[in-house]
């Protein structure tokens, strides 16, 4: 039927792309990348020597915290020529292709590789020489070079220690050779708004068990008897106004 050979066409699309993505990160992962070079480059590492102009494969063998392990192939990866030490170094702009950068040679020798920055990546991989070919090459290019000691084992690289030497051979700051992340900003705090605080104070109630005592029941009286008096001459002076509208003549 129609439906079971759509439905048929549609798995067969879902494995192929199950099938595909493993590839895809594997090579985002350890950067996996072909490069072609027009003229013989002088490479580092374990196996450290000349590759002759061609095309080669490199990728990451593993990426520690503070520092990768490269590896440098024939075209098809089935030859290893060389095992490089590398330091991570930071670019401010990443581009969408490779970029490889050399050291400048006298001419008629081979550029010496110096980095290895990945299609839209920041960070890249700065390589490290054996020591006696770091100062040789720090005096040639008349600037610090990356240098370990000389011919240091694969299983040893993770490990090796790293130096950067000037060309008098004088060790210098790393700094001087790879460069470091920007800064990032100090984050902003957010702190309590202030808020003006009003106390209140609560008044407790006057009981009228401790009113102050007064002088006895005279001024009471004396109160009363004037309040009587007043009532007793507002009404007589009530009773003439009304006799004194209706025209009659009291009686006093």
């Amino acid at each position: 039927m129609k439906w079971i050979r759509m439905f048929a066409l549609v798995l067969s699309v879902a494995v192929l792309c199950m099938l595909a993505t493993p590839r895809a990160v594997a090579d985002d992962w350890n950067n996996r990348t072909t490069v072609t070079f027009s003229a013989p480059v002088e490479v580092p590492g374990v196996g450290a020597q000349v590759l002759p102009a061609g095309t080669y494969l490199f990728k990451l063998m593993d990426s520690p915290s503070d520092r990768n392990i490269v590896q440098i192939f024939n075209e098809d990866g089935t030859h290893l020529y060389t095992t490089i030490l590398a330091i991570p170094n930071y670019r401010l702009r990443a581009t969408d292709k490779t970029v490889m950068t050399f050291r400048e040679r006298a001419e008629g020798q081979p550029e010496a590789l110096r980095a290895w920055f990945y299609p839209g990546a920041k960070w890249g991989q700065e390589f490290v020489y054996n020591k006696t070919r770091a100062l040789e090459l720090a005096k040639i290019t008349n600037e610090p070079v990356l240098a370990t000691p000389a011919e240091a084992p694969v299983e040893s690289l993770k490990t090796a220690p790293v130096e950067a030497v000037d060309p008098k051979g004088e060790p210098v700051q790393l700094a001087q050779v790879v460069e470091a992340p920007p800064a990032m900003p100090a984050p902003v705090v957010a702190t309590e708004p202030m808020v003006e605080k009003t106390a209140v104070i609560l008044a407790e109630p006057i009981s009228t068990d401790t009113l102050p005592a007064t002088g006895g029941l005279l001024p009471l009286i004396f109160i009363m008897g004037l309040f009587s008096i007043f009532a007793g001459l507002s009404a007589g002076f009530g009773l003439k106004l009304v006799y004194h509208m209706r025209g009659m003549n009291p009686r006093v």
